[in-house]
C-alpha cells in the first residue's frame, strides 16, 4: 500500500535529505512538505505548502497521512531567545504532532538530540526533552526518536564554531569509545537515511535511536 508523507523542516540540514531519500522511495507515493519557505525541489508526487506552523493545528485541508517527518530545529542564537527557541522546538512540533493525528497519521518520526532530559538543567536538553514527551503523549501508534550529537554536513548558513567542531571530528570521534560514543559527531545524510529505513519498518514504539543505532539503522553508513 502507497503511503503518504508529511515532512516539517524540510529545508533543514537532515530535513533536505529526508526529503530527496522520500521522493526516491516507492513507498511513499506522495510528499506533503509544509513549512515557511519552499525548498528547490520539483517532483510529480511533492506538494509544498507554505504556511506558519504556530497556526499548523488550524489548518482544516491536511490530506490523509501516515507518516509524519519531524526535522525541525534551531538555535538559541539563531532564534533570538529562549521563549523562541521553545516556540520552534517544542510548541511547532507538538503542533505539528497533534496535526499529523488529525490527518490520520499512525507514526511520528522525530529528531531530537543527545542529552535530551526533562529533569535536565541546561536548557537546551530541558526542552528536548520535555518536547519527546509531549510527543509520547500523543499517542502515535508507533513513535521513532532519533538523538544525534555534532552533526556533521554542509548547511546553507555559516555557523563557525561548527564549522571548527566538524574539522576536528575525525580525531574527537576516535577519543569517543565506550559510554561516550552516543556523543560522537554524525553525518546528516546517515540519520535521514536511519530515519527514512525505520520510517519504512515502522517498528511499534516508542523508540529512541542514538549513534550506534542510526549507524545500524541507516545501513551502516557513518
Amino acid at each position: 500500500m502507497s503511503r503518504t508523507a508529511l515532512v516539517a523542516g524540510a529545508t533543514g540540514l537532515i530535513g533536505n535529505y529526508v526529503l530527496q531519500l522520500l521522493l526516491a522511495d516507492d513507498t511513499w507515493a506522495r510528499v506533503v512538505t509544509v513549512g515557511r519557505r519552499l525548498t528547490p525541489n520539483t517532483h510529480e508526487k511533492l506538494e509544498q505548502r507554505v504556511l506558519d506552523l504556530g497556526e499548523l493545528e488550524a489548518v482544516s485541508d491536511l490530506p490523509h497521512t501516515d507518516d509524519v517527518f519531524c526535522c525541525l530545529g534551531t538555535t538559541i542564537k539563531r532564534a533570538g531567545s529562549q521563549p523562541a527557541f521553545r516556540r520552534v522546538d517544542h510548541a511547532f512540533v507538538v503542533g505539528l504532532g497533534r496535526a499529523g493525528l488529525r490527518a490520520g497519521a499512525s507514526q511520528f518520526l522525530l529528531i531530537s538530540a543527545i542529552g535530551a532530559d526533562p529533569a535536565s538543567r541546561v536548557f537546551y536538553s530541558r526542552v528536548k526533552g520535555e518536547t519527546e514527551n509531549a510527543i509520547g503523549r500523543l499517542h502515535y501508534k508507533s513513535t521513532q526518536i532519533f538523538r544525534p550529537s555534532l552533526l556533521l554536513g554542509k548547511r546553507q548558513e555559516f555557523r563557525i564554531g561548527e564549522r571548527i567542531a566538524m574539522r576536528a571530528a575525525p580525531l574527537f570521534s576516535l577519543a569517543l569509545i565506550g559510554r561516550l560514543r552516543r556523543y560522537r559527531p554524525i553525518e546528516a545524510e546517515t540519520v535521514a537515511r536511519a530515519m527514512v529505513n525505520l520510517a519504512r519498518e515502522a517498528p511499534l514504539g516508542p523508540n529512541v535511536f542514538e549513534y550506534d543505532a542510526m549507524i545500524a539503522s541507516a545501513g551502516g553508513r557513518g
